[in-house]
């Protein structure tokens, strides 16, 4: 049997205490299902630039590239030498982030279900900056083909959730570029007439995720609005440690936590991995439908309803109202596995 080859990323902080937790359980998962998945381990963040010279060493990238999928813990000063990087080097165009209220965790708002589509390719997030004297500019890239592309996905993710989707941009300051994606997206609209659309300014959107965040189902978003608005939406649900995230292109996907490393709680046993585990239940939902193999479709589900059940009685760490260490939750959530899958 041909293993599914996983990419493993560590990176800094807490990092290395989470990734363990969610690699332990994706393998509990093929053992409960019976396929098979080989990690492997590569550097990146922070350290690696300490210990190897780059941040992202070309032997990840080829790692990375050369893997089914691949999973990332978070990096601390060099975010933009690796993950911007990998996005845009693997084409990862269409950044996935979901905000849902989970039990057994404190939300502003009961009931909340939101999916954020972000493009991740362009936008400011290009990297063109440059200085003048006394001054520096940043250029804004939007592109009609990345545009109907992000649209696109998040309209197909609209109907399969509840077949709503919010156009957010801020096209009345920058009818060019926040137009453009404006535009494009209305245009993709009108190919998917069993969904239903809004537009909504960035800035206002933003307000209405806190004063009304049942009225979303899909946001779709530029790069940098969703960048920030998903953070927003993390805090509404009960806080980054339950924020997961992919990052998919045509061929390839990595999974992340949306939160930082953390580097005051690193090494104490106090960081929740529940986000990181949900990332790598994205990764298992992705691969099935990229792999054609509905195993790792009953295993995606089968994690996320072990992270319910847990939460439920309780097996957290202390940011949730736990007393568990991030070990400990680990081993909980693979109890309650093998319990629910048999």
């Amino acid at each position: 049997m041909c293993a599914y080859r996983i990419a493993v990323i560590e990176g800094d902080g807490i990092g290395p205490e989470v990734v363990p937790v969610a690699i332990s359980v994706v393998q509990r998962a093929a053992d409960i299902f019976g396929f098979s998945v080989e990690f492997r381990g590569y550097r990146a963040g922070d350290s690696a630039l300490a210990e190897l010279g780059e941040a992202l060493p070309e032997e990840t990238i080829q790692g990375v590239r050369s893997s089914d999928a691949a999973i990332k813990g978070p990096v601390g000063e060099t975010a933009k030498d690796v993950i911007v990087r990998l996005r845009q080097m693997f084409d990862l165009y269409a950044n996935l982030r979901p905000a849902k209220v989970y039990p057994g965790v404190r939300p502003l708002m009961d009931g909340v279900d939101i999916l954020i589509v972000r493009e991740n390719t362009e936008d400011l997030y290009k990297g063109y900056e440059f200085e003048l004297p006394g001054s520096a500019v940043a250029l804004k890239v939007v592109t009609e083909r990345a545009s109907r592309r992000i649209a696109e996905y998040a309209f197909r993710e609209a109907e399969r959730r509840r077949k709503h989707v919010t156009i957010v941009h801020k096209s009345n300051v920058m009818p060019k570029t926040d137009g453009l994606f404006g535009r494009v997206a209305k245009e993709v609209a009108s190919s998917h007439p069993g969904v239903s659309y809004r537009e909504m300014y960035v800035d206002a959107a933003s307000m209405a995720l806190i004063r009304d965040p049942r009225s979303f189902d899909v946001l779709l978003t530029m790069n940098v609005y969703g960048d920030i608005l998903s953070d927003e939406a993390a805090q509404v649900v009960g806080g980054l440690g339950m924020a997961p995230s992919a990052n998919i292109g045509e061929k390839m996907a990595l999974f992340e936590p949306v939160h930082g490393s953390a580097p005051d709680i690193a090494g104490k046993g106090l960081a929740n991995p529940y986000a990181t585990v949900l990332s790598a239940a994205m990764m298992l939902d992705w691969l099935s439908q990229a792999k054609g193999d509905p195993r790792l479709e009953k295993a995606s589900k089968l994690v996320e309803s072990a992270a319910v059940t847990a939460l439920r009685r309780g097996i957290a760490t202390p940011d949730l109202g736990g007393k568990y260490k991030t070990s400990e939750v680990g081993k909980g959530l693979e109890a309650v596995m093998v319990e629910l899958g048999g």
